[in-house]
């Protein structure tokens, strides 16, 4: 069996610098990174259990997963060989995905 592979998409990419830059600026840059640190040992472990998150409440696919990590949200999608962070959402953001996604 071919190994997975975890790939993070711009959209998530982009919330996890959004996140590191708030914490900064209210002047707790090591809780930033703290998260950021658990937030990537929460997606490694995907590689083991890819589906060991439930299946987005709002979206209803299958193949669309999150993984709860206090206050945030880790979204992915679960593909075969693959997973692809697509968000990393704090829980009480409205919940929208990337354009690429919203028309499939």
């Amino acid at each position: 069996m071919p190994k997975l592979t975890i790939h993070f998409s711009e959209s998530a990419v982009t919330d996890l610098e959004a996140l590191k830059r708030w914490y900064s600026e209210q002047g707790v840059p090591d809780v930033g990174d703290r998260f950021i640190t658990e937030i990537m040992g929460r997606v490694e472990v995907l590689y083991d259990h890819p589906d060991m998150g439930r299946v987005v409440p709002e979206f209803d696919q299958p193949f669309l997963r999150e993984i709860l990590h206090p206050p945030f949200r880790i979204v992915y999608l679960r593909e075969p060989n693959k997973v692809q962070v697509i968000r990393v959402w704090r829980s009480e953001r409205l919940r929208r995905l990337p354009a690429h996604m919203e028309e499939t």
